[in-house]
């Protein structure tokens, strides 16, 4: 889908726009606004400058308020800035209005996230995926950006009905690759679930996390694969199933796309293969990067999207990586400020988190492999029992090997 693509323009500045309501502070859209800025970065474009506006909710056909569309105007016009991203999704209407009045290429959070997975698939299944979620978005906000739709029929230039315009055209054509797609995914899900079900009786155990807190990295570490990770959002988007070895005990291990605030619900469904894996898993660990600010807030986006897809009931180990790039601010005795996460030290949120977690607990740092034979040992404990559970008759071979092992 080349015409959807923003990754072409990898040399434009961008501006980012959020709004401050009684639903987000000021805080939090600066917190919303760093991620966007990742974002763009991740799609190779440059954020220059931000701007926000406190309003009690969007402007229904611009999303800012005129003065400070004039505003914005004024600065990409100086500053010959080539794209406007916005916080939040935009409905049709506020594209529209919005593209007409900066006369440049208008993104928001959902296409950004979908252009970068667009330029992270790899596979013939994520491509599709990926494709599926972009038409589906671009379905209800056609206007002339999409003027050359027809070049993705094959066999050239379509012919019209009499009357018929170009966005009717273009419409019909989105209608006819969704449903192909669709079918497409079908299939390749019934390839994926026979796959699933090949795999026998082991027990699966998947990673699950915001995006970007280590998940690849951990799974190389334990499965001792090269599975590609960088510092990047949204590194893996393929699911990437291993047979790992903890002791004597085999299990599968799956490492899924990482999940996000705002995720678009166009990527949910598509990528509905991945979030089987989850489902179908025995076993969760669920990764968080304590080194960032906002990791709270990440737990509950990810404990909200397994909700979403009734997963909560399965046993789950939170583990907190990145330790060794954890910091805090250390607070003085006089100082009579409240508490915040900037001077709350590691030490304190271990005995926090392990006191309402209990064993289910750790942290550890999978760069420098701190801790990672204590998480093998949780590990091996929760698969055993599930095994265990699963086929007692080898309860007692697990037992004498514990026994061996203790002596």
């Amino acid at each position: 889908m080349k015409e959807f693509i923003i990754s072409e323009t990898i040399t434009e500045k961008a501006v980012l726009i959020g709004l401050i309501t009684p639903l987000q502070n000021e805080d939090t859209v600066a917190e919303y606004l760093d991620e966007l800025a990742f974002l763009a970065e991740t799609a190779a474009i440059d954020p220059v400058r931000r701007f926000t506006q406190r309003m009690e909710y969007p402007h229904p056909v611009t999303f800012v308020g005129s003065g400070k569309l004039q505003e914005i105007k004024d600065y990409i016009t100086e500053n010959e800035i080539g794209i406007a991203i916005f916080d939040d999704e935009l409905s049709p209407k506020q594209l529209r209005n919005i593209e007409k009045e900066l006369q440049i290429k208008i993104v928001d959070r959902t296409i950004l996230i979908l252009d970068i997975f667009g330029q992270r698939a790899q596979t013939a299944y994520a491509k599709t995926q990926v494709e599926l979620a972009q038409y589906q978005y671009m379905l209800p906000r056609l206007t002339r950006l999409w003027s050359h739709l027809d070049r993705q029929r094959g066999g050239g230039i379509i012919s019209r009905g009499t009357g018929e315009t170009q966005i009717e055209a273009d419409r019909r054509i989105i209608l006819e690759k969704i449903a192909k797609l669709k079918k497409d995914l079908v299939d390749i899900d019934k390839q994926m679930a026979m796959q699933r079900k090949n795999r026998g009786k082991m027990v699966r155990v998947a990673l699950v996390g915001y995006t970007n807190v280590g998940k690849s990295t951990l799974m190389n570490l334990l499965s001792k694969s090269e599975v590609f990770a960088e510092n990047k959002l949204f590194a893996t988007l393929d699911t990437t199933v291993r047979k790992v070895v903890v002791d004597n005990l085999p299990f599968l291990l799956s490492d899924t796309v990482g999940f996000i605030r705002k995720l678009p619900t166009e990527l949910v469904e598509s990528f509905k293969s991945t979030l089987d894996e989850v489902r179908e898993a025995d076993l969760l660990i669920h990764i968080v990067d304590i080194s960032h600010p906002s990791f709270e807030d990440h737990i509950h986006v990810v404990n909200t999207t397994l909700k979403e897809i009734d997963t909560t009931e399965k046993p789950a180990i939170l583990v907190f990586n990145k330790i060794d790039a954890f910091s805090h601010v250390v607070k003085e005795e006089d100082d009579l400020s409240p508490r915040t996460r900037e001077n709350i030290s590691l030490e304190e949120l271990k005995q926090t988190w392990m006191a309402k977690m209990h064993e289910n607990c750790i942290f550890i740092s999978a760069r420098e492999k701190l801790n990672i034979d204590e998480l093998k040992e949780i590990m091996y404990r929760k698969v055993k029992e599930i095994h265990v559970s699963r086929f007692p008759y080898n309860d007692f071979l697990y037992q004498h090997y514990d026994d061996e092992i203790e002596d």
